[in-house]
């Protein structure tokens, strides 16, 4: 399962920052929000499948891939701010179903906090927000000799950033770790990265204070949501699900098995078949 290649991207302006991101087909929009330190080739697997009954709109959150960055420093907030000001920028105006992995799971949560009207369902997966417990890897950012040692992009590093995500080690390609040096190698990619893993965590894992007031907030809003997570998954683990149905017990749930932390491109064909028909069902009910 494809898509347009990276070069096919589109480039908007969005209250003074260039921005990336890559729209296909048409219908009730989609916005694709990819994890920390990635972009939107993240959703290359699926995006053609969204877009057969869909306008979807893949995005390098601010900051990451080929996107400029907000005021610094970069925090949730800021970031979910910009995700709203693109969809302005693109004349999005109809209810959008929020689909993020990772940090992109916890900007969908805050979107949705923001301003709930303008979202009609969530799909997270393996989001941040559910749990203390993150790679090691993310948590030593913020310690601050090693955390700026391990921040210096390398290829060593982008080929152990590539295998932590994946459960198959056939996935961790030349070009996925050639891609993760490049995305590493940003002018500023290093001051985003760490501004944002210390905006959300600190060394002993992910601050509980602003993932428990905006689960809180969620859960009282009742958005219709679907949680997946592979069960290999090395970056934020699968027993956080629990606590994700514990909190949203009106959402959908799915663990993918013999799966790492991205299920969107592991299992594709299961991950678009099962999301479609979550968002088909939330959108045949009643508003």
């Amino acid at each position: 399962m494809t898509s347009e290649t990276a070069a096919e991207a589109r480039f908007v302006d969005v209250e003074g920052r260039r921005t990336r991101y890559r729209k296909l087909g048409s219908g009730s929009p989609v916005l694709l929000l990819h994890g920390i330190g990635r972009s939107l080739e993240d959703w290359a697997e699926v995006e053609s499948a969204f877009a057969t009954t869909h306008a979807v709109y893949a995005l390098d959150l601010a900051g990451f891939g080929e996107s400029a960055p907000v005021t610094a420093p970069t925090t949730l907030p800021r970031l979910a701010a910009a995700a709203i000001a693109f969809l302005d920028a693109v004349g999005v105006a109809a209810p959008v179903v929020l689909i993020g992995n990772s940090l992109g799971g916890a900007v969908a949560l805050q979107i949705a906090a923001i301003a709930p009207e303008r979202f009609s369902a969530l799909v997270l997966v393996d989001p941040a927000g559910f749990g203390r417990q993150v790679t090691i890897a993310l948590r030593v950012l913020g310690i601050p000799v090693i955390g700026r040692r391990l921040a210096i992009p390398s290829r060593r590093t982008a080929l152990l950033e590539t295998r932590a995500i994946f459960r198959d080690r056939a996935l961790v390609t030349d070009e996925r770790v050639e891609l993760a040096f490049r995305l590493a190698s940003r002018p500023g990619g290093t001051t985003v990265l760490r501004d944002t893993a210390n905006s959300l965590g600190t060394v002993f894992g992910v601050r509980a204070g602003w993932r428990r007031r905006l689960v809180a907030q969620l859960a009282r809003l009742r958005i219709p949501t679907l949680v997946v997570w592979g069960d290999r998954g090395r970056i934020l683990p699968a027993h956080q699900l629990e606590e994700a149905r514990r909190v949203f017990p009106h959402a959908e749930w799915h663990l993918f098995e013999q799966t790492g932390h991205m299920p969107q491109i592991e299992k594709p064909q299961e991950f678009a078949e099962l999301s479609l028909a979550f968002v088909a069902r939330v959108q045949e009910q009643p508003r």
